[in-house]
């Protein structure tokens, strides 16, 4: 069974299958989840590259974005047939593009189509379909439009919700702006889980500690962190340890640099280039001294690099002790 206690969200550009193996070196308990791939992508493009990762990666859940209800149980079988633990359907990107498609934050103005949607799935396949989402949109952003949303999904079948507590403003605002403007309303998720007591309500947005983590999961039954894991990912070295009990050592930056490398080297073999894993990486050079030189080194001097793997271990001795 997977546990959605600490999860990691699905970020475009930034958690694909490089990010989340470097992340399972530092939480072995961490629901981890793909950055978000279309159903058209899936059905349409080379869906053995979307798919692909490592068995280490696991638990591991795949993101969607879609909205017609037999390309998504289609995508979820596919899913299912590549190992995933989870099928997870995008309801809270804001962005243009994927407005236009009816992907992400506009479905909350139809929660019938996402319930059909989550029922389709569910019918597909044997693992877990859950879906993330905003407390409302601009126009729709009433509790009672909310519980409505969350009510109708449910009576499709889904147990889990992944909670973003903002609104998403679908028009004037990027992306970015959407991540930043609208104020966190953790007070409306938290009326949801008292609501709704059966349903397992994940909390996400803004949480950036362990100790925050832990006060919110006071609440609800589990916290997503989105940017602060992947820009200062040595959050979740401890994460195993404080927030489900394991008695492991915590793994150390330099330990974490040394467990890459092979992967890494085997990447560079392949014919690829150290760039796409190491830019996940840098995140690990905040608050030592040398930690500007580490970063420098993997995202400045990397480039220029005859020898990768040297300039790496020269990297990784700026980590030494932790």
């Amino acid at each position: 069974m997977v546990s959605r206690r600490f999860s990691v969200a699905p970020m475009m550009d930034w958690t694909d299958r490089h990010c989340r193996f470097f992340l399972r070196l530092l939480s072995k308990h961490a629901l981890l989840y793909t950055e978000m791939v279309t159903t058209g992508a899936l059905l349409n493009g080379d869906h053995e590259r979307f798919l692909r990762h490592n068995e280490a990666e696991h638990p591991l859940a795949l993101q969607l974005g879609g909205s017609v209800p037999l390309d998504l149980a289609m995508c979820a079988r596919m899913a299912q047939d590549h190992g995933y633990d989870e099928v997870n359907l995008n309801v809270g990107c804001p962005s243009d593009r994927v407005q236009n498609n009816m992907i992400g934050a506009c479905l909350m103005g139809h929660p019938q189509l996402v319930a059909d949607c989550v029922k389709a799935m569910r019918d597909a396949v044997s693992i877990p379909v859950t879906v993330k989402h905003r407390i409302g949109i601009n126009g729709r952003d009433s509790y009672e439009q909310l519980c409505d949303f969350v009510g109708t999904v449910r009576d499709a079948g889904c147990t889990s919700f992944t909670v973003h507590a903002r609104i998403a403003i679908l028009e004037g605002l990027s992306p970015k702006e959407n991540r930043d403007i609208p104020p966190l309303r953790y007070d409306v998720a938290a009326r949801l889980k008292v609501d709704f007591p059966e349903l397992e309500i994940i909390l996400n947005g803004g949480i950036k500690t362990l100790e925050a983590c832990r006060e919110h999961l006071q609440t609800f039954d589990g916290v997503m962190l989105g940017r602060e894991a992947y820009h200062n990912p040595y959050v979740m070295a401890e994460v195993d340890q404080q927030l489900f009990g394991s008695t492991a050592p915590v793994i150390s930056r330099a330990e974490a640099l040394a467990q890459l490398r092979p992967y890494i080297a085997a990447h560079i073999e392949a014919g690829g280039s150290m760039h796409h894993i190491t830019r996940h990486v840098l995140g690990l050079g905040t608050g030592f001294p040398g930690a500007r030189k580490f970063r420098q080194l993997l995202s400045v001097d990397i480039h220029k690099a005859k020898e990768p793997l040297v300039l790496l271990d020269q990297a990784a001795e700026l980590l030494e002790g932790r």
